[in-house]
């Protein structure tokens, strides 16, 4: 990566996976917003819930704000890959029963530095 004179390179916050932080040179570029979007079964979730638990690895508050799958269904997400939630702060903001168009999803991941929260909002609209 080039970087500009004068500048610094901001600080990367790992991604959860190996060789997609390699891809995004090191991880997410810390405090700035990323925003994943895609189909339904694409993986938003999956990838969301990687980074979330490499922080909890680390020791890390994290928080898990969905528009759109409930609590037991991201724990059932989970359990497919041998993942555990706990530690994992999962905020519903948007009631289950309230019908939201599942063409457009997408997750935005929020990385900040050393002891700070990761964030995710799945599912904006």
């Amino acid at each position: 990566m080039n970087i500009p004179e004068g500048s610094t390179k901001t600080q990367a916050i790992s991604t959860g996976i190996a060789g997609f932080d390699g891809i995004l040179d090191g991880g997410y570029a810390s405090h700035r917003v990323h925003l994943i979007e895609g189909q339904p079964g694409t993986g938003k979730t999956t990838l969301a819930l990687q980074f979330l638990l490499d922080g909890i690895s680390k020791r890390e508050r994290c928080l898990y704000i969905t528009l759109s799958e409930s609590k037991d269904e991201l724990r059932q997400v989970a359990e497919t890959h041998g993942w555990n939630l706990d530690g994992i702060e999962i905020f519903e903001l948007v009631p289950a029963e309230l019908s939201l168009d599942p063409k457009q999803q997408q997750t935005v991941v929020y990385a900040s530095g050393p002891g700070a929260r990761r964030n995710d909002e799945n599912d904006l609209r």
